[in-house]
């Protein structure tokens, strides 16, 4: 049967002509450019985990592969290939052909070709690892912020931890365990308009993420430093500061804030989803200030909202404020893995 999934699979991939051998044997052979570096990024996804449990498999495909091209998009990096490893509870013919739905349609999107990977009986688990190309010295890092930059963030941040919230309050099947979209906390300061009609606003942020790969080629150059958001902005945000040994001041009343967002929660609440929720798969990044013309024009170049949320300073850690200047403290900075 694990071979049938593999045709199956195989039979609906498309190529690259940098693609010398592909899906079929022990191991596939690329065509690395001349002149340009590899960066390669894995992530797992588990179910009850990282997606809910109720999630559509086309859905759980798109996931997959999104939060890997956002890995490549941080790094200012071209999509070019990738592997897939499936751990499969049963050999679901179905379930497979709509999760590949999902998975493929983002492919072809981002010219990715599909050129290997593993299928194995087990709890429902996804590995995604993506290869990409930069030019050499283009690539944005984490260790290239300095005292003085503007931070920036790409699109809205809180839609995935808000629906997050929303499905635990509405009881439906969510998670095994606290989730790393972000801290499940209380969600008694929920504005209710419906909350089906908030989901429908919300949902499809968690469930289908953007991954901003036009901004973030667009970005190497121009930005000190880069990563994207998905354990929470200012936990992420705090590998910069610590890869650059610079600090981060943060004005919370600057996140951006999707219109489904601010109606769903109240503004303890969203401050709390967008500062610390996680799964946006957002960019977050450092500039000088010299270039905000530049970023406001990528920003309309690409139809997405750049927002100006901070700046780089001397010294350790991340700083958040509020539009008075006072301190301002989550209750948790962001997802922690393996806190138990």
């Amino acid at each position: 049967m694990e071979f049938d999934l593999i045709d199956r699979i195989r039979a609906r991939v498309a190529s690259r002509p940098d693609v010398i051998l592909g899906i079929g044997d022990d191991a596939a052979i690329l065509q690395v450019p001349v002149g340009r570096h590899l960066v390669v990024a894995t992530d797992t996804l588990n179910a009850g985990v990282h997606f809910p449990l109720d999630t559509a498999p086309a859905d759980i495909g798109w996931k997959a592969l999104a939060v890997n091209l956002s890995d490549l998009a941080a790094m200012a990096a071209e999509p070019a290939w990738c592997t897939l490893s499936l751990s499969l509870p049963d050999s679901d013919a179905d379930w497979l052909d709509a999760f590949l739905d999902g998975f493929l349609d983002l492919a072809a999107r981002h010219h990715v070709a599909l050129v290997g990977g593993d299928t194995t009986r087990g709890p429902l688990s996804i590995g995604v690892t993506v290869h990409g190309l930069v030019e050499p010295g283009r690539a944005l890092r984490r260790d290239g912020a300095r005292a003085g930059d503007d931070v920036w963030v790409t699109g809205t941040l809180g839609d995935a931890a808000g629906a997050l919230a929303l499905l635990q309050r509405a009881s439906e099947p969510v998670l095994a365990s606290a989730c790393e979209a972000g801290p499940i906390l209380p969600a008694d300061d929920a504005v209710d308009p419906g909350i089906a009609e908030a989901l429908s606003g919300l949902r499809p942020r968690l469930d289908r993420p953007t991954p901003r790969v036009a901004i973030g080629l667009a970005l190497a150059g121009i930005a000190s430093s880069g990563i994207d958001v998905s354990d929470g902005l200012l936990a992420d945000i705090g590998h910069i500061c610590k890869g650059s040994r610079v600090a981060a001041e943060i004005e919370v009343d600057r996140l951006p804030c999707s219109p489904a967002l601010a109606a769903s929660f109240g503004d303890d609440r969203r401050r709390e989803l967008q500062a610390a929720g996680g799964d946006d798969y957002e960019l977050c990044f450092s500039a000088d200030p010299a270039m905000r013309e530049r970023i406001e024009a990528i920003a309309a170049e690409t139809a997405t909202s750049i927002t100006r949320i901070g700046r780089m300073v001397e010294g350790e850690g991340v700083r958040a404020i509020d539009r008075d200047g006072a301190p301002w403290q989550p209750r948790q900075s962001g997802y922690v893995h393996f806190a138990g």
